[in-house]
């Protein structure tokens, strides 16, 4: 198998948008599960998903008596609900109702012991109907969520790699189910101004706390909200004057300004003749455009990109 076959497959909109509707409930359902039972964390970090081999996971979730993982596996097309006392309960990912896979996930969630009070409905969307009340016809396209899936692998590799050249305070390469985006984040060390809020479905105190500090954000997502085609971004918060005029570092890129981010279409990077090294360009250099405009230390949060084997030189 050639690399190319596993790493930045083709992921037309139109093909993943009906699986991508499905998956983006499925997500919110379990993610619920793992938010009910985890501290808080800062920035919402206790809630994420994780990119595997196989697909997405939830990482360890503890109970008062056991430990749980859940795992959507897009080579087997299953979520996998493990109990650490080996008990474990498969649900298949196929087409069917938001509420009928809430239904499932419920009922595997009792049969291993790790039945919780978890919040009913979806956050971050405009309608957030209940998953029980959503019974219209889900889709899935295996195809569709396998090469999502090498897409969210190829993307976390280089993410992961971008992670390494910062000394300050870096989030990991996570997934968040709400806004349905794989991000990694990098913080000045400063305070930010209270963010006005006003997302749909989410309360005002969790966005606030998210972005209680300065930040440059970059992600992708695969299409959707204003942005039709899978895409990477960047933005900055607050923003500082300035941050859209700045080389994005990708002739295909450009400043979205009603997002109020820079977007690089994922088909640009991933047709180019190294999609890695042209990421990392986009990621570099709309990372600057945010910390030179804000005026952040970086000659104190910044270091040279990790290489296997090698510690980094003090």
């Amino acid at each position: 198998m050639t690399s190319k076959s596993i790493y930045w497959p083709e992921i037309p909109f139109t093909r993943w948008r009906e699986t991508g509707q499905s998956l983006h409930m499925q997500l919110q359902i379990v993610g619920k599960f793992r938010l009910a039972l985890t501290p808080w964390m800062n920035h919402s970090w206790q809630a994420t998903f994780y990119v595997t081999p196989r697909g997405l996971t939830t990482s360890t979730v503890y109970g008062p008596d056991a430990a749980y993982e859940v795992v959507f596996d897009f080579v087997d097309h299953a979520l996998k609900v493990l109990a650490s006392d080996g008990r474990e309960v498969q649900v298949p990912l196929a087409a069917m109702p938001v509420a009928d896979f809430h239904a499932a996930f419920v009922e595997a969630v009792r049969e291993i012991g790790a039945d919780c009070d978890m919040h009913g409905a979806p956050n971050e969307v405009p309608d957030a109907t209940p998953f029980r009340k959503q019974t219209d016809g889900g889709a899935y396209d295996p195809d569709a969520a396998r090469d999502f899936h090498r897409a969210l692998l190829s993307v976390d590799r280089t993410f992961r790699t971008f992670r390494t050249g910062f000394l300050g305070k870096s989030s990991p390469s996570h997934l968040f189910w709400g806004s349905f985006d794989l991000a990694v984040t990098r913080f000045s060390g400063r305070t930010a101004p209270l963010h006005p809020g006003g997302f749909p479905a989410l309360p005002d105190e969790v966005t606030r706390e998210a972005y209680s500090h300065e930040v440059s954000s970059a992600g992708f997502w695969p299409g959707g909200g204003g942005v039709e085609e899978a895409a990477f971004y960047c933005y900055a918060y607050p923003t500082p004057d300035g941050f859209g005029d700045q080389d994005p570092g990708h002739p295909d890129a450009y400043f979205h300004k009603e997002l109020g981010e820079y977007i690089l279409p994922y088909a640009a990077v991933a047709t180019s003749a190294n999609p890695h090294t042209a990421l990392m360009g986009f990621l570099q250099a709309t990372y600057e455009a945010a910390a030179d405009r804000a005026r952040w230390d970086r000659s104190a949060l910044e270091c040279g990109v990790g290489e296997p084997r090698r510690p980094r030189a003090v």
